[in-house]
This record gives C-alpha cells, structure tokens and sequence, in this order.
C-alpha cells in the first residue's frame, strides 16, 4: 500500500562507522484544513494535551514557528469528549489551530496511570483521574477517539513496560503492541489521517530488534520507539535510542516519543531521529526553570531579584526582547499568571530555535562541530 505521506531526505550526515545518522528531511502531509501540511524535520512538537499548549494561544505558537502540536487521546476521551469534539469541526477548528497534529494513543497514560488501571490482552480498564468513573480502553476505541478528534497522525495503542521490567515484561508488553496494532490498523481512518506505529523493547537490544521487525512489516506511514525516558539513565536513553534508529526504516519519519532534554534533543538528532515531544519546556516553564544558550536558569532563585540583564541575551524571543530577569523572578514569586506565559514563551523558543540550529548545522555539513559547541556553551552534561 502506497502512503500518502511523502518523507524526503535533503541532506544525510553517517557516523565513524558508515550508518546513516542525523538528517534533514520533509514531511508531507494530506491536511484537512487548507491543503497539505509541510514540516520540516527534525521537529520538536510541543504538547497540547488538552487541546491547549498551557499558557498559549495557537497564535502564540504561530509566531515562535512551531509546525506541529500534540493532542492527548486519554484526556480529550474524558473532558470534553471526542464526539462532542467531532460536532465542533474536529481538534483543529474546537482550538483554532491550522497546522498538523499528532495524537497520542493513550498508551502511555495506561503507564503513568498505573494505578488506575488493570490490563488484559483485550485492552484496558481505568478509572477517570478526575472522577473516577470506570472506562474501558482498547485498540479499536483509540482509533475511534483520534478519528474523531480528526488529528493528522495517529498513533497505535500500545503498551509502555516499566522501568525496571525483566525480560519477560518486556516480551508480554511487546505481543500486546503488536496484537493492538494490528487490530488498530483494521479500523478505517478519515482520509487525511495518516498512522504510526511504535517500537518497543525496553533496554534489551535483542528484544528491540525483534519489535522493530514485527512493528516495521506493518503497513504504517511513520514509526515511533516508546518506551524510554520513563525513570532510567539519560546514557542508558540515549544508547537505546542510538541502538534502535537504525533499525527503522530510512524512507520513513522517526519519532522519539516523550524525551526533551536539550542534550536529549541533540543526540536523538545525532542517533538519525526525526522527531521528538516532551513536556518539559512547557512544564519547566511553570515552575520557573528555564533553558537558555548558557545553560538552566532557576529564576524563583533570589540571586535574579536585581537582575536588569534580559534572560538570554542570545534569544530574540517576546519574553528576552521585553523583559528583564529581575521582572521574571518578581512574576514568578508572585504567582501572577503572566509568569507562566513569558516562561513557556522563552522555553519553547529555545527548543523550536534548538532544532532549526541543527537543521542548519546538517545542511552545511559541521554537525559535528555545532554539537561539540553546544555542550560547551550550554554547560549541558554528556552521557558517552
């Protein structure tokens, strides 16, 4: 079957052993608003899990170029409610933003919710974080939910094991995967829709290999490796992640699901991924840490309360340009909500503008060099 997504590759770095590595490439999308959709990879999506960056409007994400958000399945299924999404013109129109989204699968909350849940072969049973009404998840009704949320890439229903799980978890979790896929892939989707697949594996190499065969043989438009940043090391991440991107096909969009690090973000790319999604500059933001080009800045720290100095003085964001690091700490400490939008404003410009310096490091052939320069001028640690 013939995808309607298009991949293409415009420049291709391989690494000391000759393995394709860190690439730009372009994603073509069907749309449903307007046309197709184009993004640009690699891509750092921001997370919308309600239907709402927190602390942005669409607009806002409009000006800092962000190409692609995300959407939460579990949590849009519980509050509002994907079919009363569907009658208010779908995801995109119900929060009047014009480019692509990707929604999650709800997967993932069946492992952060752990305690609310009970799994079978079938699917999942879990109790509502917010009332605790009972709902039974399965494959089928995860399609159901994003058809009707009209997202542009879909995401299998899988199972996350946990960290630490021993071998047979992990095999268990991996016969799930591949059994929800496939009955997920029997349910028809709108015709924009295109649909990923997710690798897992846990940090066993050998069971990585065998999921990446079952998941890749399916006819899937992109594919995802799951499972990591969920509780071990950062090198034990980023050596899975290293280990598994090669194992994906070439010709298709590879996506690191969950992990956002600035120095995570760097050796995905390097590793040969496309892209990547995290809460954690919009959460950072909130509690008052934020990235910048010279390293983290915990403004709530009183050594800022006198600052006049911009917050980067490298970053041409609406929160650097306007506002001093005195005012944000003074924001910040007094609860005012402000503080949360200046905040979420900076850190997603610097992980938008983070991938756009990668991008423009591989088309001119010194990734190399950009990456030795960012570790050290953004003080980030290096897990080798």
């Amino acid at each position: 079957m013939t995808s309607k997504l298009r991949f293409e590759i415009e420049m291709q770095t391989h690494d000391a052993a000759g393995i394709p590595r860190a690439r730009v490439g372009r994603v073509t999308l069907p749309g449903s608003m307007g046309g197709k959709h184009v993004i640009e990879t690699p891509i750092f999506m921001p997370v919308g899990t309600q239907g709402t960056v927190k602390a942005m409007s669409p607009e806002d994400l409009v000006r800092m170029n962000a190409q692609i958000i995300l959407g939460n399945t579990y949590h849009l299924y519980l509050r509002p409610g994907h079919q009363r999404v569907e009658r208010l013109g779908e995801l995109h129109r119900f929060m009047n933003w014009k480019g692509p989204i990707l929604t999650d699968s709800g997967g993932f909350q069946v492992f952060s919710l752990a305690d609310l849940n009970k799994i079978d072969d079938e699917g999942v049973t879990f109790q509502s974080h917010i009332d605790g009404s009972s709902h039974r998840f399965t494959p089928e009704l995860s399609m159901e939910i994003q058809r009707a949320l009209g997202s542009d890439i879909v995401m299998a229903f899988d199972q996350c094991p946990p960290y630490p799980a021993t071998p047979d978890q992990v095999r268990a979790a991996m016969a799930r995967t591949v059994a929800w896929a496939k009955r997920g892939l029997a349910v028809p989707l709108k015709e924009h829709q295109m649909r990923f697949g997710i690798v897992q594996g846990g940090l066993y190499e050998e069971l990585r290999v065998v999921s990446a065969r079952d998941i890749t043989s399916m006819p899937f438009d992109g594919f995802a490796i799951g499972g990591l940043s969920i509780g071990e090391s950062p090198d034990l991440m980023q050596k899975m992640a290293r280990f598994t991107a090669p194992l994906l096909p070439v010709d298709r969009p590879r996506y690191l699901m969950g992990v956002g690090r600035p120095e995570d973000l760097v050796e995905g790319v390097r590793a040969g991924i496309d892209m990547f999604d995290c809460v954690m500059p919009t959460r950072n933001a909130r509690n008052g840490t934020l990235f910048t080009s010279l390293g983290k800045v915990n403004i709530k720290n009183a050594r800022y309360a006198d600052d006049p100095a911009p917050l980067d003085p490298n970053c041409p964001c609406e929160t650097c340009t306007n506002y001093s690091r005195a005012y944000l700490r003074h924001l910040y400490v007094a609860g005012e909500a402000l503080s949360a939008r200046l905040n979420t404003v900076h850190n997603l410009t610097y992980y938008l503008r983070l991938m756009e310096q990668m991008k423009a490091a591989i088309r001119e052939n010194r990734f190399d060099d950009w990456v030795e320069s960012f570790y050290t001028q953004s003080n980030a640690q290096r897990y080798q």
